[in-house]
């Protein structure tokens, strides 16, 4: 099978050519747009990232070329519309797990990175500088941690929180009996809001989490709390934090999102003048630590999304049905 692979760097391409054994991989730096989807001309499979569009445009386009299978090679599918996806024989099927660990982890080194100033720390000392001034943490042990969104990664970031002492409190229109047997104790979303030292979000963007963090809430939250994402940059109104930020409301945020990475991450733009304020006013705080949405990116999680991928070709050619097909609510 022929399949158009966007938003490709040298990572991804060096994993998926490993698992592949058998089909044609075209590979294409762009991200998947209206303009670009004649890269995909007479690609049956189309592979893409968190940030490509598949609206309704896009999928017309790539339906008219001969694309009957849409590949995402992340779990999050809210980038695409899964509607005109049905309405055009497309089909849709994605990675729903390839590493939870590695995001899980992630989300621990931001906590600890802020806490400590190791970042900091670290220039410092490189520059002669062993003062201790300004590197003051406080203890997690006894710290209220707030996880919103009980899944796997949840789970797997409150399992060493508990361990060093912290308090887990939980929010879940899906309740996790594993989140209980962490040591998670589940309440109400003002509650954790309000009870949280430190608040850490795991839950997909739908219409109901889209800014979920936002000026109502955060001026709810604890003065100088932590806030963490490692999951969708639209969870959170960035510029509500930025106003959160000079209040001091909020004292560290860790980023691994945001909402509109799509024109900044994953890209060096080390000799250009970034154009986006918004975040170019969040790196400018000393207390705010962004990566570029690097959570996942472990060798380990790289190879399952490749594998999985191309096992989801190999399902698609064999009519065999898969867990891993996401269809439009009204199809279930």
């Amino acid at each position: 099978m022929k399949i158009a692979i966007f938003s490709t760097k040298p990572y991804d391409r060096e994993f998926l050519l490993a698992a592949n054994k058998e089909h044609s991989l075209h590979f294409c730096e762009e991200r998947l747009t209206l303009e670009s989807a004649i890269f995909a001309h007479e690609s049956e499979a189309v592979c893409i990232f968190v940030n490509d569009i598949a609206d309704a445009a896009v999928l017309k386009a790539l339906a008219r070329q001969g694309t009957r299978l849409l590949l995402l090679r992340c779990a999050g599918f809210n980038q695409v519309d899964l509607a005109e996806a049905t309405r055009l024989g497309i089909e849709v099927r994605r990675v729903p797990s390839y590493s939870p660990f590695a995001v899980a982890e992630h989300t621990l080194a931001l906590i600890l990175t802020l806490n400590r100033k190791t970042h900091r720390a670290f220039n410092r000392v490189r520059d002669g500088n062993f003062s201790l001034d300004g590197l003051l943490g406080f203890d997690l042990h006894g710290s209220t941690v707030g996880i919103i969104g009980t899944g796997k990664i949840g789970c797997l970031t409150a399992r060493p929180l508990h361990a060093m002492g912290c308090r887990i409190l939980g929010y879940d229109t899906f309740p996790n009996e594993d989140f209980t047997r962490e040591g998670g104790t589940y309440v109400g979303l003002d509650e954790i809001i309000a009870e949280s030292d430190i608040l850490s979000l795991h839950v997909p963007l739908t219409p109901e989490t889209h800014y979920i963090i936002n000026a109502e809430s955060l001026a709810r939250t604890k003065r100088g709390m932590m806030l963490i994402n490692t999951s969708r940059g639209a969870l959170v109104d960035a510029n509500a934090l930025v106003g959160a930020l000079k209040s001091g409301q909020v004292g560290y945020v860790g980023l691994d999102v945001y909402e509109q990475e799509a024109e900044v991450f994953f890209q060096d733009l080390s000799g250009e003048i970034i154009q986006d304020d918004t975040l170019q006013r969040l790196l400018s705080f000393p207390n705010v630590l962004i990566t570029s949405h690097q959570a996942f990116f472990t060798s380990t999680a790289m190879t399952n999304i490749a594998e999985t991928t191309l096992q989801n070709v190999a399902d698609y050619e064999d009519r065999r049905s898969s867990a891993n097909e996401v269809k439009c609510s009204g199809d279930r």
